[in-house]
């Protein structure tokens, strides 16, 4: 069922005020599916979720752990999360003592202690304090990169390669309508080619599959759920570029009321309309929880001045971008993975930074020693250092935070969702758009459906094209996910062992696989830190294995120790 009802509106309609303060303020509705629930589901989810028919929703009254776990499933499942926790979780918790209870209310007893310690005076720590699971469903993959900025939060993304986007929500398939795209001339356009976009996909998802079966026949050893698992995740991975970022997905996250203000801050500022409209359901939402932590973001002199402080630097860096930097100056070719900043004395203020903690001395003293040391020495102490990791979760300690690598990355939008979702580093990205060209897999000129893959991309490519001199800022909705996109990554040593020892495993999809593998070679060749790429032994540098997920797959079945899952 579609809702453009008046419950909807209440929470996502911007009053008069702030549409005095901020000139972004976007007043549309978007469309939501809202699931249908009999009322004796109804009356179970009025306990735990703080609506039930809204795309942003907290979670209340649960343990910890079963959160956790719910927001786990969440991710490699097409399921809302309060459909999920209705068919899978409900029956394992006694919820008989919580009739009484319902969430959906709001917050009914005072906050006297937090509204005088972090309100009246400031202390922000305070806000640090309370946590919160929040499930925001039915985002674009535009909106959920905006969610997934702050670096002090946790997220889980549903994931392409576990969902198939064949399948339709109330009868439509699965992406963002802009409600002023929708309402221009070019709103039947944009659907019609959206449509045709997710035909394609759902066309060539059974033709792919049969043909990954020709390829890699089963192994009698395996299960047929094992077998039938990885060739669906293979077929997925060989199709997720036929996607745009209008796709939707579900993102859960857990933050403190500290982070949630920031992302609210930062999305009230958004060029993005979606991304507004979402910042309203979220604040409506956690107001049920921490009111308290909540307070300033729309206050005029406090949460909107710093908004509207956000969104006038965004439009003046805009502006001056564009003048420098002209859309008709030509890009110049550059690599698909640059290494555009390194320090040529890593190695040493490494070695300093190791030796620092177990010594008495300056550091400037120990850095003076370590200069005069010989290569064996150094590495003597690297080597004790990092010691024996007998697996990539053996990571060593802070002194690897002393250097710095800056990568300039050319890949496709689907590699940089995976990457993006790393927040211990720097990154920053320019807006997707059809300039850079596509990638196109393997598998799909192996299959011989190159002409179905290319026409698609040309249909993304002039919708695009179509909506950006009018739409700027929703234009990138109708990009393929398979178009590349550049983007900045950021990162000390440390955060790097865990970034490309995860993203060169066999199981990853190879178009990030690629970018780890390559910054990995960079580190040791281009900026010569020999010793620095030698302490991430877990770099897998292999070939695209036959099915990625097969190995993964084989493990998760010998852990549920009960044999396949229909």
């Amino acid at each position: 069922m579609v809702r453009w009802g008046r419950k909807l509106a209440d929470v996502t309609l911007r009053g008069p005020r702030w549409q005095e303060v901020h000139p972004l303020a976007s007043v549309a509705v978007a469309v939501y599916v809202a699931e249908e629930f009999t009322s004796e589901e109804a009356d179970v989810l009025r306990r735990y979720f703080t609506n039930l028919d809204s795309p942003v929703f907290a979670l209340v009254n649960l343990p910890e752990v079963v959160k956790g776990a719910l927001f786990a499933r969440y991710s490699r499942s097409a399921k809302s999360l309060r459909r999920l926790f209705l068919d899978e979780f409900v029956g394992e918790l006694d919820v008989s003592g919580d009739q009484s209870i319902d969430a959906t209310v709001g917050l009914r007893r005072a906050e006297e202690l937090y509204d005088r310690v972090f309100f009246e005076y400031g202390d922000d720590s305070v806000a640090q304090l309370g946590g919160i699971h929040l499930a925001c469903e039915q985002a674009s993959n535009l909106l959920t990169k905006v969610l997934e900025w702050g670096r002090l939060m946790a997220y889980l993304e549903q994931s392409t390669r576990y969902i198939a986007y064949d399948s339709r929500i109330g009868g439509r398939y699965r992406f963002h309508r802009d409600p002023a795209v929708l309402g221009s001339p070019f709103g039947t356009r944009y659907v019609g080619e959206m449509d045709r976009l997710f035909d394609t996909y759902a066309e060539l998802l059974p033709r792919m599959t049969d043909f990954f079966r020709e390829q890699f026949p089963k192994d009698p050893a395996d299960s047929d759920f094992v077998y039938r698992q990885a060739i669906r995740a293979k077929a997925f991975d060989a199709l997720r570029g036929l996607l745009p970022a209008a796709s939707l997905s579900n993102v859960g996250i857990y933050g403190t009321g500290q982070a949630y203000e920031a992302l609210l801050l930062r999305m009230r500022a958004h060029p993005l309309p979606e991304a507004r409209t979402y910042a309203d359901l979220i604040l409506h939402e956690l107001r049920k929880v921490i009111p308290s932590f909540l307070k300033r973001v729309d206050m005029a002199d406090r949460g909107v001045a710093w908004s509207d402080y956000l969104a006038a630097n965004h439009g003046a860096m805009e502006e001056i971008t564009h003048r420098l930097f002209p859309a008709e100056v030509e890009v110049e070719n550059a690599p698909t993975v640059a290494l555009t900043d390194f320090d040529p004395d890593a190695e040493v203020k490494l070695v300093t930074a190791m030796l620092y903690p177990h010594s008495r001395l300056p550091e400037a003293q120990i850095e003076a020693k370590v200069r005069t040391m010989s290569v064996e020495d150094r590495l003597a102490v690297v080597d004790a250092y990092v010691g024996e990791r007998a697996n990539r979760r053996h990571r060593p300690g802070r002194a690897l935070e002393r250097i710095d690598y800056r990568f300039d990355v050319l890949a496709d939008y689907g590699a940089f969702r995976d990457l993006q979702r790393h927040r211990m580093l720097t990154v920053e990205w320019q807006q997707l758009s059809p300039r850079h060209g596509f990638t196109r897999p393997e598998a799909i000129d192996l299959a011989g459906e190159r002409a179905v893959f290319d026409e698609a991309m040309a249909r993304s490519a002039e919708l695009h094209d179509l909506l950006e001199p009018r739409f700027p800022a929703q234009a990138p909705y109708a990009v393929a996910l398979a178009y590349k996109v550049r983007f900045m990554m950021q990162m000390n040593a440390r955060e790097a062992m865990h970034l490309l020892e995860l993203r060169s495993g066999p199981q990853g999809h190879p178009s990030y696989r690629e970018v780890a593998q390559q910054m990995h070679h960079l580190i040791a060749q281009e900026a010569g830190h020999h010793a620095v790429a030698a302490t991430m032994r877990f770099v897998d540098h292999s070939a695209e294995p036959d099915l990625e997920r097969l190995d993964a797959e084989r493990r998760a079945e010998v852990r549920r120790g009960s044999g396949p899952t229909p």
